[in-house]
């Protein structure tokens, strides 16, 4: 019932990985593996002369397939999971097919969105159906050609065979299929007929990746393009009053000093600007360079007086505020089940806690960077986004442009964790373009991604159940947050449905800082509240805490619900799977492990976080997973998706904090932001629960479960339990004896 996948660093058989006394790496390449004497040259694509089939497929003469992927690529790897389901549907060899970004086309693609892990959901049968009426129009053009009766001829491996043994390539009727009328009624394959999906397939862009070849945004150029560099505002609640550009202009490569946003501000001021628009309404100066370094080294020239248009904030009084909203009682309500009033009035005792989190940067590894080229007639738009199509929107309403003049095309993103959902840079892009009318390349600093950013809004979360006669009969959720509040599917995940009295209150503290999503919005401070808070209250009703869960969930089965969309049975499979796999209910001496189950994105995770005491300090050693995620469609993909998200989770809750002194950020670059480092990350086992379910999201669910799993787990080797992120400011290690 299980699938086991290991953290393993010699995927392709050439690369040996040796731990280090000190906890580091040491990664070696074995030359005498690598060479391989009798190695088949790759064919040349570029030369290969290719028949358009649809929107996803062209077919070469030889067979090869190019298959185009229609969602961004952010690392979550659709650009090789979302062309294997056509491939297995066109029963195609996946060593014969070539995978190519598609562009921005609303006309033939639909929700091409990288966000919510919902790519692979969405795409499920819709990928698997292009596929299979391409398959079933290449066996009529075949049919039609031999005079023979359609349901006669079968395809495989790219060839088409008759009763009589005659074969054609796809290649060979590639043009007469795509003529013919699309037909309809197509059966799909059964999942114990697939030979692509389920089976591992390297990411289509990895040898790129490894070798430095073009593929990223800040990869992409033009022959005559600019450089441009953009000096925001210091502090959030600043505008520009004016600037000296003097010493900037005399910097070698700097061709001109602009100013942009008035149409930032008439877009922000229209009707119904898009949820996606985070754009800064403040004039901003625009160094144009004949390199990133004369644009940034420009930028730095520039002598700008900044005032104060709305007030300056601090993290110190968002706190305070955000305790008030909670000590308050102007809340919405977004769930209300039972009486929780009367429960807590009855209970024989109250258990409350308050967990806190603060802002958080995305801090994607390759900065924001955008290229446009506009002119009269065309408005061209190149660069890493996950939201192409609210950007071509925008920018439509931003420059007065008709939408079918905009095109959008999108490179691979080196991350974007939800920032890259918000097209503020590539908007400022644009308006530069459109003042200058020159292809002109945006790219921003470190510095400039920390501080002038979208930011994971601070969360504070009150959390309150009654019991009685030693049962649970009420539970109430607060939540104080800036900017917003959690999305309404939320408060209907688990423990909603299993607990008679139950309640989610919800307020918000508005905000000149700029917020959005990050990876698994709410979720990702959420699952640590609630989840650690389901421990404490197992550990006051003298309950083994996952028996506890196991025990409510018996409650939710047979639900007539429909808010509820969490399957009882699949969170009860996970936990079995976690508990039996990590060895959970015979830890082993001097191992202290957390327990946690979770769901959202669609996905069922349960999680088991090993924690070891180090120098009198807690050191989180391992992570056992399970997953319930449906059909797995690339396993090694998920694997690495799954880990990410782990290591991901474990170290933001142990490390990340980010706050604001006066509108600025306290943090501006790596050197201070503290992510997990590589001899920290822990050892992580995975395994799936195995069914034919149609398959959901990876690249969000792993994450929310792993700091609740670790701050439990740091509460049995410390014997303090953790209720403010980061975990590493707020542990109360043991005193050092001797």
């Amino acid at each position: 019932m299980s699938k086991q996948k290991t953290s393993n660093f010699s995927r392709r058989g050439f690369l040996k990985a040796s731990s280090l006394a000190s906890g580091g790496m040491l990664i070696g390449f074995n030359l005498f593996t690598a060479c391989k004497p009798k190695a088949e040259m790759p064919i040349d694509i570029s030369k290969l002369n290719f028949a358009d089939f649809n929107a996803f497929i062209k077919i070469a003469e030889n067979g090869m397939v190019t298959i185009f992927s229609p969602n961004p690529e952010i690392g979550q790897g659709v650009k090789t999971s979302m062309p294997m389901l056509i491939a297995e549907e066109l029963n195609v060899e996946w060593k014969n097919v070539v995978v190519e970004q598609g562009g921005l086309d609303t006309e033939n693609y639909t929700r091409q969105v990288a966000g919510g892990s919902q790519s692979i959901r969405f795409g499920w049968e819709a990928l698997r159906q292009t596929g299979a009426t391409a398959r079933q129009m290449l066996v009529n053009a075949a049919a039609a050609r031999w005079n023979v009766d359609a349901k006669e001829c079968t395809a495989k491996d790219g060839v088409i065979t008759n009763a009589a043994g005659e074969t054609l390539g796809y290649g060979d009727v590639v043009k007469e299929a795509a003529l013919l009328e699309v037909p309809e009624n197509i059966e799909l394959k059964e999942p114990k007929d697939f030979t692509i999906i389920g089976t591992d397939a390297t990411n289509v862009d990895i040898d790129k990746i490894v070798t430095g070849q073009p593929l990223f945004g800040l990869d992409y150029k033009e022959d005559g393009m600019v450089y441009a560099s953009v000096l925001r505002p210091p502090a959030f609640g600043q505008i520009l009053e004016s600037f000296d550009a003097t010493e900037a202009k005399k910097i070698q490569g700097v061709l001109d000093v602009i100013t942009i946003g008035e149409k930032a501000r008439k877009l922000l001021n229209s009707e119904d600007p898009a949820w996606s628009v985070k754009l800064c309404s403040s004039d901003k100066v625009v160094v144009i360079a004949s390199s990133t370094w004369a644009a940034m080294k420009g930028k730095k020239a520039i002598k700008a007086v900044w005032k104060i248009d709305t007030p300056l904030e601090n993290s110190e009084n968002h706190n305070k505020e955000l305790l008030s909203l909670l000590d308050g009682k102007k809340f919405k309500t977004m769930r209300s089940d039972g009486d929780v009033k009367k429960a807590f009035a009855q209970a024989d005792k109250i258990v409350e806690k308050t967990y806190e989190s603060p802002f958080l940067p995305h801090n994607c590894m390759e900065p924001m960077n955008f290229f446009a080229s506009v002119n009269e007639d065309k408005v061209r738009l190149v660069g890493p986004i996950q939201t192409p199509e609210a950007l071509a929107t925008s920018v439509s309403t931003l420059l007065d442009r008709k939408l079918e003049d905009i095109s959008v095309e999108m490179t691979r993103m080196g991350g974007g964790f939800g920032r890259r959902l918000y097209g503020d840079f590539a908007m400022e892009v644009a308006e530069i373009s459109d003042v200058i009318r020159k292809p002109v390349k945006m790219i921003s600093s470190r510095e400039d991604d920390m501080t002038t950013g979208v930011y994971r809004p601070a969360i504070k979360y009150r959390i309150k159940a009654s019991i009685k006669n030693g049962e649970i009969t009420g539970y109430q959720l607060k939540e104080a947050a800036v900017n917003g509040n959690m999305y309404g599917l939320i408060p209907n995940f688990f423990p909603a449905g299993a607990i008679e009295n139950y309640q989610v209150d919800v307020a918000s503290l508005k905000s000149n800082i700029t917020t959005g999503a990050w990876r698994a919005p709410y979720t990702n401070f959420l699952s640590y509240a609630e989840q650690s808070f389901l421990d404490e209250l197992a550990e006051v009703l003298e309950k083994d805490p996952v028996q506890m869960r196991l025990d409510l969930l018996q409650k939710v089965k047979g639900t007539k619900d429909e808010k509820i969309k969490y399957s009882p049975e699949r969170l009860e499979g996970v936990i079995n799977l976690a508990v039996e796999k990590s060895g959970y209910r015979t830890p082993k001496e001097g191992v202290y492990q957390g327990f946690c189950s979770y769901y959202c994105h669609n996905t069922h995770v349960a999680e088991v976080a090993d924690v070891v005491m180090e120098n009198n300090q807690p050191v989180v050693k391992r992570v056992t997973v399970a997953v319930d995620c449906g059909i797995v469609v690339n396993p090694l993909g998920a694997i690495n998706q799954i880990e990410g998200g782990v290591v991901d989770g474990v170290g933001h809750a142990m490390y990340g904090d980010f706050s604001f002194k006066e509108g600025e950020p306290d943090r501006n670059n790596y050197g201070a932001y503290r992510l997990i480092r590589m001899n920290e990350a822990p050892k992580v086992d995975t395994y799936f629960v195995k069914n034919d379910l149609s398959p959901t999201g990876l690249g969000e669910p792993t994450l929310p479960p792993a700091g609740a799993a670790v701050s439990i787990a740091i509460t049995k080797a410390t014997g303090n339990r953790i209720y403010k992120q980061p975990f590493i400011d707020n542990m109360a290690p043991k005193e050092i004896i001797g």
